[in-house]
């Protein structure tokens, strides 16, 4: 404590100088003595602890996170198969221009047994930096042994793509002459000249869609549209038809999108006795999801078709994806509306009656499904449906000469099996094929008259050696049943339709080719009364320029 001590008595004299001082100037200063003495100072000291400041808690948000997710993906196993071939490589300071192809137009022609005259050209050197178009142009045409036993195809397709900033524009306008002679008659008991019995249906049609290009963060997307048609057959009979596809999507997240559609179509078919509007609209609002190993959609589309008709028609598919497997399963619930315009039911069966009753199918599929793949060269698939079908129309031959067919419609219940399975080995080689299976029931009509339940197809392509290919198919029908002149039921014979196809490049512009049909030359009946043609071969040449 000596140090507290010592500090008050310096201060304590220091005040008496500074005093003494001030008495001096004031009056004749005088001695004064002070006795002997010591003055203590004492001074206590308590240590204290010193409180830190309270903080005071104020709510902030965390901070912004600036960095990007990164999103996975799990592709399922697709089942689509196409070959390319690589662009070369060009120096990045040349641009990104897609080189020409190295010849973009062609011509086929080639003939064969059968009178069989065959053209087929194409032109794909029309095109610019933002736009392409494809120009194609073809004919064939047979004749048999039978007499007016013949057909001739002829078409021109011309198509364009236009791409601006934000939209990719679509067009595309077709012809097309389709020639028959109805030859199914017995010939025992009708001649008929060649201009009696000729049939000959002539389209043109046009199209134009648009397409907005967005990215991966655009929210709203649209595709809408438009086409236009009208369809002749002798006789005075035409066909036009209108229609319209507006679809919209709006995506809300990664997961989540909102779909519409506005569809609709308005036909109308005039001959010399009668005339009918055929037509329907639709609207089809509804969701998709997409969420890590699921997805599916829910369509909820209502209808309205001729005479007044409500539709209801939903289309809702629920899919699981196990990518360790490369497997997906999946069912839904479809239905669709199809108008039957003379248009598709003369190009299933071109030996229709232009004069039938006009009424539109409503069909309904629920169904499950799976496809999958096993390592890098097997996929496979399957599927599973039951089908409700309301006027389902079918074809029987009329009770006269039995050349020509009229409609009929059922009310039919099925449940098919559909299998498929393909198996490719990089370039060289691949095979595959599908089995469609159908077992009709509770329908109104006996059979579904000329209907096929058995369909089988399969197909096989090899290059064996560089600029050689060689593809192959079979095609099998069974299980159609018809009715004769007496109308007896007539159970048809399965169809076997084997063929194939080779190709070889002799130099880069030149080729040569062969194509086969029906090598085992059966004359088979697709539609009941007409025989096909045999066996059929032809040849020729392909330039490229």
């Amino acid at each position: 404590m000596q140090p507290m001590r010592m500090k008050p008595l310096f201060i304590l004299i220091l005040l008496s100088s500074a005093t003494g001082a001030r008495a001096q100037h004031a009056a004749p200063a005088t001695d004064t003595v002070l006795k002997g003495s010591t003055i203590e100072v004492v001074q206590s000291y308590k240590p204290q602890v010193r409180q830190a400041p309270k903080p005071e808690w104020v709510p902030h948000l965390p901070p912004v996170d600036t960095i990007h997710p990164v999103f996975s993906y799990d592709v399922p196993q697709q089942t689509l198969y196409y070959t390319y071939s690589s662009l070369p490589l060009r120096p990045l300071a040349l641009g990104n221009e897609i080189p020409p192809l190295p010849f973009a137009n062609y011509v086929k022609v080639g003939g064969g047994n059968l009178s069989t005259l065959f053209l087929d050209a194409g032109i794909g050197s029309i095109k610019g930096k933002d736009y392409e178009t494809a120009i194609q142009i073809h004919h064939i045409s047979q004749k048999g042994a039978i007499v007016n036993q013949q057909s001739a195809l002829s078409g021109i397709e011309a198509d364009g793509m236009l791409h601006k900033e934000s939209n990719d524009w679509h067009a595309s306008i077709s012809g097309e002459r389709n020639q028959y002679y109805y030859y199914g008659y017995n010939h025992d008991l009708h001649n008929y000249n060649s201009d009696s019995v000729k049939q000959t249906y002539v389209s043109v049609r046009a199209c134009v869609d648009m397409k907005n290009k967005g990215d991966s963060t655009g929210a709203l997307g649209y595709h809408p549209a438009l086409n236009v048609s009208l369809y002749t057959a002798k006789v005075n009979t035409t066909e036009t038809s209108v229609g319209f596809n507006v679809p919209v999507t709006y995506k809300i997240d990664n997961a989540l999108q909102l779909q519409a559609a506005l569809t609709g179509d308005i036909t109308h078919l005039a001959t010399n006795d009668t005339a009918t509007n055929n037509n329907y609209l639709e609207v089809l609002p509804g969701i998709g999801i997409h969420s890590g190993q699921f997805a599916g959609h829910a369509l909820l589309g209502l209808a309205a078709g001729m005479g007044g008709n409500q539709y209801f028609l939903p289309d809702i598919l629920a899919a699981y994806t196990m990518p360790a497997q490369k497997f997906t399963i999946s069912g839904g619930w479809q239905s669709t509306l199809r108008q039957n315009t003379y248009e598709q039911l003369s190009t299933e069966n071109p030996y229709l009656f232009n004069n039938y009753l006009v009424m539109q199918t409503k069909k309904s599929e629920l169904f499950a499904n799976f496809y999958g793949g096993a390592g890098d060269n097997l996929t496979y698939s399957g599927r599973l449906s039951w089908w409700g079908y309301n006027d389902l129309p079918s074809f029987l031959s009329n009770v006269g000469d039995q050349k020509q067919f009229y409609v009929v419609y059922d009310n039919v219940n099925a449940i098919s099996v559909q299998l498929a399975a393909r198996y490719k080995v990089a370039n060289i080689w691949t095979v595959g094929g599908t089995a469609d299976f159908y077992h009709f029931y509770n329908g109104s009509q006996q059979y579904v008259w000329n209907e096929p339940s058995m369909k089988i197809k399969g197909d096989f392509t090899a290059n064996p050696f560089p600029k050689f290919t060689v593809t192959a198919y079979l095609a099998m029908l069974g299980g159609m049943y018809a009715k004769d002149i007496n109308n007896n039921v007539v159970s048809l014979k399965p169809i076997a339709d084997i063929g194939g196809n080779a190709e070889y490049q002799v130099i880069s512009r030149l080729s040569v080719f062969v194509q086969l049909s029906n090598l085992l030359n059966d004359k088979y009946q697709r539609w009941y009364g007409y025989q096909a043609y045999g066996f059929n071969i032809y040849g020729g040449v392909r330039l490229k320029f």
